[in-house]
């Protein structure tokens, strides 16, 4: 077994994802690995940075599939006895143009960027060794998201009590709402990529405070974080920042000294904690 420093991150053969490879290729004291649903695209986006002289290493991740994270989970465990960064960057966005029926973006968005995320957490997260930092890349889009919500269901994400079976059960109701074409009336905002994310921040806030709990002493520090708008092939052209910048907050996040006991179970953007 190696006793090398690994971090992981997902969806990362191009966009962001790259560019947080890319980073931890240079700054990261261990080995650095790029996971893609599709081997021949990650193997290609492997081969990139080689090129630049980094030394990436790939390993297929389809973070729908269950049978893939666990194949994952497996191999750190078997190879490396464990995790020390993961950073949560797989995901997916309907072009704002899409012609595909709401219920059908409400259903496919929150599959991955909530459940599917969800399950890489479940069950990566027990790998983590002490000192090690979780990133789950969130989005600015969750707090503008969330204050459309409905009061209620505002107070309910906000609350500090929230437990993951809770969450879970709201984000299956805004997919059924959606189904029903009911999820305006039932206090949702029109965006199943913002509620979406609205999931990732406040399972973020829900783990951290399990691991307060459940793992104090071991310093294992994890945050949600917005990259920003940033030119990828889902935000398009137009984006204000370059994927190299995109990556700094997250790579800031991964790469926490192992002194720091904050930020902790925040949600940050341009490397500041922001309010939920």
């Amino acid at each position: 077994m190696s006793n090398v420093p690994v971090a992981v991150v997902t969806g990362s053969n191009k966009g962001i994802g790259l560019a947080i490879v890319r980073a931890l290729c240079k700054q990261f004291p261990g080995d650095v690995y790029l996971t893609s649903r599709d081997p021949q695209r990650g193997q290609a986006a492997v081969a990139q940075l080689q090129q630049e002289g980094l030394r990436p290493l790939f390993h297929q991740l389809d973070i729908d599939d269950l049978q893939s994270i666990r194949a994952l989970r497996d191999f750190l465990k078997d190879k490396y006895g464990g995790l020390n960064v993961l950073v949560n960057n797989a995901g997916i966005a309907f072009k704002v143009n899409d012609t595909a029926p709401f219920a059908v973006q409400a259903e496919v968005t929150l599959k991955t960027n909530f459940f599917a995320t969800r399950n890489v957490c479940t069950e990566l997260l027990p790998l983590m060794k002490p000192y090690g930092e979780v990133v789950n890349v969130s989005s600015m889009v969750s707090a503008s998201a969330l204050g459309r919500c409905s009061r209620e269901l505002q107070q309910k994400f906000r609350s500090d009590t929230i437990t993951e079976e809770e969450l879970v059960q709201l984000m299956t109701k805004f997919v059924e709402d959606a189904k029903k074409n009911i999820h305006e009336k039932e206090g949702w905002p029109n965006t199943a990529y913002g509620v979406s994310k609205i999931g990732v921040t406040v399972l973020s806030r829900i783990q951290a405070r399990l691991l307060n709990e459940q793992r104090k002493g071991e310093h294992i520090l994890l945050n949600a974080c917005c990259p920003g708008w940033v030119r990828t092939d889902m935000a398009g052209p137009k984006a204000t920042k370059s994927p190299e910048e995109g990556a700094e907050t997250p790579v800031y996040l991964a790469l926490l000294p192992s002194s720091a006991d904050a930020p902790h179970g925040q949600f940050v953007s341009e490397k500041t904690v922001q309010p939920w």
